[in-house]
């Protein structure tokens, strides 16, 4: 069933366990994430980007969604995200086509600014009775970056996170504590007492880890116990899907049907979500 985003976020903090928000690009994927939740009775977050949104088509994407999740979910809540918007336009669009929740990523701006436009999105939003995450810190990406990181510069500052919140009236906020997207390399270990100085000074907004496809479960854990509640998934999603192509095209393909591989891509994705789910929700 379809869900706020922001309840499924605030029962896992209730629950001090996390849930995952999960990239979809296609209908395959979609209903994989979807099987996977529903089998394992557990809620979720389904998140377009603003490149899927325009690879797809607005309308067409935002029915696409909101019809598996009417379809398919049966009582398992499902929430439906605006990932990584950058723009005042991008949330516009995004809550358009139907989500519940948009995430503005002003987080390369300097704090002024990144606090300006976080306000003006939450002032649209709220109105639309969508709710808003921002980021605060830089969480680096695969190939974007150079090839060393100065930590201490990137990562989020608790004291702007709390000014943040209370100036900007964010519903939940994206931190960076060492972690990074894609397969970039990491803090060697990340900041646990930026994450528990950030969850004392805002202790009842919900925190988001972002590039945590390939963290086990002790950091996981660590996380979770930090104060972390939602964990971003898109890398593995990416490698199953192509990791299921390459195996099943290549060297001999005697695959003539698409729905054949498509079939198989769905089950491979599904697998890795369920793997994740259990992975956040374990003991």
């Amino acid at each position: 069933m379809k869900a706020k985003t922001i309840d499924i976020l605030k029962e896992a903090m209730k629950n001090k366990t996390a849930v995952g928000a999960f990239n979809t690009s296609n209908l395959e994927v979609t209903q994989a994430i979807i099987r996977a939740a529903k089998k394992l009775h557990n809620p979720c977050v389904i998140q377009t980007t603003v490149s899927t949104m325009n690879f797809v088509g607005n309308k067409t994407l935002g029915d696409l969604v909101n019809n598996i999740i009417k379809n398919e979910s049966n009582d398992c809540p499902i929430g439906f995200h605006l990932d990584h918007g950058k723009t005042f336009d991008d949330v516009m669009n995004a809550i358009d086509l139907g989500v519940d929740s948009v995430m503005i990523d002003a987080s390369a701006l300097d704090f002024k600014s990144n606090l300006k436009i976080t306000k003006k999105v939450v002032e649209y939003a709220h109105s639309k009775n969508v709710t808003v995450q921002a980021e605060l810190g830089k969480v680096p990406y695969l190939g974007r970056e150079q090839t060393s990181v100065n930590w201490e510069e990137v990562m989020t500052n608790p004291e702007d996170a709390k000014i943040l919140v209370e100036e900007a009236g964010i519903d939940a906020l994206a931190v960076g504590i060492g972690n990074a997207h894609g397969f970039f390399r990491e803090r060697s270990v990340p900041d646990w007492e930026r994450l528990k100085k950030i969850r004392e000074l805002i202790p009842h907004i919900p925190l988001i880890m972002h590039g945590a496809s390939d963290w086990d479960r002790e950091k996981i854990k660590k996380a979770i116990a930090g104060g972390i509640c939602c964990f971003n998934i898109d890398t593995d999603i990416r490698i199953a899907f192509m990791t299921t192509i390459c195996n099943n095209l290549s060297p001999h393909c005697d695959i003539s049907d698409p729905r054949k591989l498509m079939e198989k891509i769905r089950t491979s994705i599904q697998e890795k979500v369920e793997e994740k789910i259990r992975m956040f929700n374990r003991d």
